[in-house]
């Protein structure tokens, strides 16, 4: 039994105690399947693996090692802590003895050198090395002419190691394996990003002679044959039977209690999850229960540790509250690698973190795992929960619930989280503004030629049309060929939302905190918004959106800030509709038009609303994709009849829709937006419409399209669950409303689902229609 026994574990089991937890699910033990070593695995492999306390190997890591030598491109597609390393490492090592090279790709520099560590113990006679923005200069040229195996970052083979292949010759001559670790985590406009920079390895390749085989490890994911296809570009085969010994692990869900206070519109106002998280992570510290705590967010991680080291100081125990520490990416290299260690041996004994650490890096030894906040698909939570029990003992984990539909939802409905089945990754390399910067960035690689567009995809060759008419390429008998001087790289920014990066930049000593995309900079680091970097707050007194620079000035006002957006829509262009009776859920092409309006100020302790701050500030354009429903004006005249306030039930009923979709497709509720209306201009009905926040789209409407009544009734059922009388944030209102929560209307959302949800689906309408011409707008935002 774990040290957390005497208290917290038995409180959670009796739920009449502790009405905050809604469930509890007992995860019973598992026993692994071992098999032979594969007769062609290096005998200095064997022994290194023997001597580590490593006999056998178990059996998803024999398939997957097999097929991958046999030449075939093979995902590994099961649980944390299952040794998915061991089924790539096998292969590899055979190549690089054989005289190959391995390149392996991770989404983040911890993992990455995390797996170095991995690859020295298993065989130390490799030259493997860690080619990243850490690496020195010095090392890099010894990397590139002499490296078997290397590893690196999506960033560093997009910008320096295709745009200068010639450097690496040799090594992507020689080159065997392609290794995609954690490909889960490639979705949405970032997955796909690398899968274009995937396509352009390929090519470059070939320009070499080689044809890797692709070996892709993923936590537990849908469809993992066509995600990692998709990823890649190739046909991939799938080991799913996870053959490795499980923990028993408790895993509970709790609803932050409801507490006396007040926020927006009088809505009452729940305990935060950070608060909670950050009390549990104290109580687990003081019993020596060694933990990690996911928190969603930068900011949110610092607070968290604050909080705890706080509590552990009032409560009489400071030696402990300096054994608590916040972990997250922007810190340099050789503090992230100190909080790893320092964790690892025990010297930490709680470590509030983004999901930096959820990605495969092995930190033995923890006991419990607190998760605060839906963290965006139930892969990643496996992942987060995973992270506890890798020493083979019971393990706790813990799902809090953030002030949020999809979390109301989920603490209620425990099936959504235990029976069902792990989402399927939603990436779109068409999209074509990512298309397009890659085009150019492979044409700058090598000229690009008719044969090569059947590569990127088949919007490839419309998208080279677009660039030769925009003067970014230039065609020539042998092909098209990249233009200017600037790098073509830099067109492409793979993890941000367009637009160069704004440096935050400390006002009296001119210190580099870190850096915000130019997109999200109106909405972060506005004059008067609160940022935190490494445990300090701080103030912006000045947003320069032309030098690219925000002042700021360290202060503690108590408070944290969340910027509000008014939002406009209009329909481009109708790609696919159903009927559902008199009503039509559609999805197509739209132009938005967001502006940061204002921001809230909340207590950090409370969340209570402390006041609304207005901006001045410009709108930005969005040209997307969206689902939208739409309401038969004959049932919009009944609700109103029946005293239905149909622009507060719409409001209301486009936030939890909001809040639900990443129940369904692999998104954060801040990825998406959205806009109601009674009567939209361009489809003349009672209107609800959910877009990608992504400029050509990322996906993720068309998931809410394409599982729409499921969507639409687990959003009733959140509403419907919360316990509140007349809406809260847990339900209908939106911390990013521009419209300040007005107006909105619980009981009008339930009755306007119930209106919809009434009628069948009746097959498919037009496929690519024109709307109406737009008129004038003036819709409710998210």
């Amino acid at each position: 039994m774990g040290p957390w026994e005497s208290t917290l574990r038995r409180s959670w089991r009796d739920h009449t105690r502790n009405p905050q937890v809604t469930h509890v699910e007992r995860l019973a033990r598992g026993a692994g399947v071992s098999e032979d070593w594969p007769t062609w695995t290096p005998p200095s492999v064997r022994r290194r693996l023997a001597e580590a306390g490593i006999t056998a190997p178990w059996s998803h890591q024999t398939d997957a090692a097999d097929r991958a030598r046999s030449g075939s491109n093979v995902i590994i597609a099961t649980g944390t802590a299952s040794g998915k390393s061991l089924a790539f490492l096998l292969p590899a090592a055979e190549a690089v003895a054989d005289g190959g090279s391995v390149l392996y790709i991770a989404p983040t520099k911890a993992l990455a050198a995390d797996q170095l560590r991995g690859v020295r113990e298993v065989d130390p006679d490799l030259r493997a090395a860690v080619y990243d923005g850490d690496t020195p200069g010095q090392e890099r040229s010894w990397i590139r002419a002499h490296a078997d195996y290397v590893l690196t970052n999506p960033d560093m083979l997009h910008h320096a190691v295709l745009p200068r292949h010639a450097a690496w010759a040799g090594f992507l001559r020689r080159l065997r394996y392609v290794v995609v670790d954690e490909a889960h985590h490639y979705r949405g406009v970032f997955g796909s990003h690398v899968a274009q920079i995937i396509r352009r390895l390929r090519r470059v390749c070939a320009r070499y002679r080689s044809a890797p085989v692709f070996i892709l490890a993923s936590a537990t994911t849908g469809t993992p044959e066509q995600s990692a296809s998709r990823l890649v570009g190739l046909p991939v085969e799938a080991v799913v039977r996870d053959g490795s010994p499980r923990p028993a692990v408790d895993f509970a869900l709790v609803e932050p209690e409801l507490t006396e206070l007040r926020g927006e519109r009088g809505a009452p106002v729940r305990r935060t999850a950070t608060a909670e998280t950050a009390d549990t992570l104290a109580a687990l510290a003081a019993q020596g229960v060694r933990t990690l705590a996911f928190v969603r967010s930068r900011q949110g991680a610092e607070a968290v540790a604050l909080a705890a080291q706080r509590a552990l100081r009032d409560g009489g125990r400071p030696d402990l509250a300096e054994r608590i520490a916040a972990y997250r990416a922007g810190y340099l290299a050789t503090d992230r690698r100190s909080l790893e260690e320092r964790l690892r041996t025990g010297e930490l004994l709680g470590l509030a973190t983004t999901n930096a650490l959820e990605l495969g890096v092995d930190i033995t030894g923890v006991d419990a795992v607190l998760v605060a906040g839906w963290p965006g698909t139930r892969a990643s939570l496996w992942q987060q929960a995973g992270r506890a029990g890798r020493r083979g003992a019971d393990a706790l984990a813990v799902f809090i619930a953030r002030d949020d539909p999809l979390d109301t939802y989920l603490v209620h409905h425990p099936e959504s989280i235990f029976g069902a089945s792990v989402e399927a990754t939603v990436i779109d390399p068409d999209n074509p503004y990512v298309l397009g910067p890659h085009l150019c960035a492979a044409a700058a690689e090598v000229p690009l030629t008719r044969q090569d567009l059947e590569v990127f995809g088949p919007r490839a060759g419309e998208a080279v049309e677009d660039l030769v008419r925009r003067g970014l390429l230039r065609a020539r008998p042998r092909g098209w060929y990249w233009t200017r001087r600037e790098r073509a790289s830099d067109l492409a920014d793979i993890r941000g939302a367009g637009g160069a990066p704004v440096q935050i930049v400390d006002s009296g000593s001119g210190q580099l905190l870190g850096t915000v995309d130019e997109g999200a900079a109106l909405g972060t680091v506005h004059e008067g918004a609160v940022y935190l970097h490494q445990g300090r707050s701080h103030l912006v007194e000045a947003l320069d959106l032309e030098d690219g620079v925000a002042l700021v000035h360290e202060e503690d006002p108590g408070y944290s800030t969340w910027s509000r957006e008014v939002t406009e829509i209009e329909v481009r262009r109708t790609l696919r509709s159903t009927r559902w009776g008199p009503h039509t859920v559609g999805f197509g092409e739209v132009r938005v038009g967001r502006q940061v309006v204002g921001y809230l100020k909340r207590d950090v302790r409370t969340g209570t609303v402390l006041g609304e701050q207005p901006l001045d500030l410009p709108e930005r354009p969005l040209d997307s994709r969206a689902v939208w429903w739409t309401l038969a004006p004959g049932a919009a005249e009944r609700l109103r009849a029946e005293g239905v306030e149909l622009r507060g039930a719409a409001h209301a009923a486009e936030h939890a829709s909001i809040g639900l979709l990443p129940l369904l497709a692999t998104c954060d509720r801040w990825d998406i937006g959205g806009v109601s209306t009674a009567e939209h201009a361009d489809t003349g009905r009672l209107t609800v419409f959910v877009y990608d926040g992504h400029e050509g789209g990322a996906g993720f409407a068309e998931r809410g399209y394409a599982a729409a009544r499921t969507w639409l009734e687990a959003t009733r059922a959140a509403i419907a669950d919360c316990e509140c009388a007349q809406g809260c944030p847990s339900c209908i209102q939106s911390p990013k409303c521009g419209n300040g929560n007005e107006p909105l209307s619980k009981s009008g959302a339930l009755r306007l689902l119930d209106e919809l949800l009434s009628a069948s689906p009746q097959g498919c309408g037009s496929r690519a229609g024109a709307p109406e011409e737009a008129g004038d707008r003036a819709e409710i935002g998210p």
